[in-house]
């Protein structure tokens, strides 16, 4: 975030644009919006941002209302039960609070893309092959949280660099924001739904670093006439405190509603070790699970090593995995 409010100057910003010439690295600065106050309600379709942690340019397009279960708020810990029973990782809503909370589907500036910390092709959806376990990524698409957004208006006519910008919107003058939804957005999003829709959102802090964590059901395939049930989860990592960390291990606890209870230990996540500083503060990666049970639930720990050599565990919140009727 201080990477990013220092473009900031009085009410515009600007974003460096690197070029090589003659074997030597050379910056411009060019304002490209104004920031505008943040909304209380809802941001329409067709919003420009600026995203408030991973610093990229992205475009709204449509809302999810999702209820957001906190274990920084519960009033147990479910700790020791979960590990005598692990059918009981999920604790109910009664136990953590579940506020409704808005986000947002994305589109993502392709010219950023390079430049955040978080996968720019991790909304993913299964092939349409019955015996396919295919998976498939749809580049530049994200969920931003409501709190997450900073709204610009655009200067000249810069707008969002994405192949699917102009298929999903069009300018609208008379429109604040200058942009409207185009048929093909709105089949888009009915034929689709099933894949994108958000519904739950899980968060936990431990010593000052806050794992929040996205399930999406995928679907349901065949093989062998064994039915697999499929989904992605999103995890963002965030360093609240002054001291840097470093992710150096996970450690999962998958649970099947068939009785399986399956333990996953790796170095890094997505082969990298990141570390979150006070200057880049949170890393955000999406990864996959597959069951062979309609139901289950996943928590776990990454192992964090703070500056000094200290190391402590980082606890995962505990999330169910739910499937959906499939039409």
């Amino acid at each position: 975030m201080a990477a990013v409010m220092q473009r900031i100057l009085k009410d515009s910003f600007s974003r460096f644009r690197p070029s090589s010439v003659n074997y030597r690295t050379y910056t411009r600065l060019a304002e490209v919006g104004r920031l505008e106050s943040p909304k209380e309600g809802k941001y329409e379709t067709g919003q420009l941002f600026l995203h408030k942690i991973f610093g990229y340019r992205g475009v709204t397009l449509f809302p999810w209302t999702a209820r957001v279960y906190d274990r920084d708020l519960s009033t147990s810990d479910s700790s020791e039960e979960t590990e005598s029973n692990p059918s009981n990782a999920f604790v109910h809503p009664r136990v953590v609070n579940g506020q409704s909370q808005t986000f947002y589907q994305v589109l993502i500036d392709s010219r950023d893309c390079a430049h955040v910390r978080t996968q720019t092709e991790a909304v993913t959806f299964l092939g349409n092959q019955e015996d396919s376990r295919s998976l498939y990524a749809l580049p530049g698409l994200d969920y931003v949280s409501h709190d997450d957004i900073l709204p610009y208006t655009a200067t000249k006519e810069q707008v969002i660099n994405h192949e699917l910008f102009d298929k999903f919107l069009q300018p609208d003058p008379n429109k604040d924001p200058p942009f409207r939804a185009r048929e093909t957005l709105r089949l888009w999003q009915d034929k689709n739904h099933p894949w994108l829709e958000m519904n739950q959102v899980h968060r936990e802090t431990t010593e000052d670093v806050r794992v929040t964590v996205i399930p999406f059901y995928m679907g349901c395939r065949s093989n062998h006439n064994l039915s697999i049930y499929w989904w992605r989860y999103c995890i963002r990592i965030e360093n609240m405190g002054e001291k840097a960390v470093q992710l150096r291990e996970r450690h999962w606890r998958i649970f099947s509603q068939s009785g399986n209870l399956e333990t996953i230990n790796g170095r890094g996540v997505v082969g990298q070790e990141p570390v979150l500083s006070k200057s880049l503060p949170a890393f955000q990666y999406s990864s996959h699970v597959s069951l062979q049970a309609s139901s289950g639930h996943m928590w776990g720990t990454f192992r964090m090593e703070r500056e000094g050599g200290y190391m402590f565990d980082c606890k995962i919140p505990p999330f169910s995995l739910e499937s959906k009727a499939e039409v």
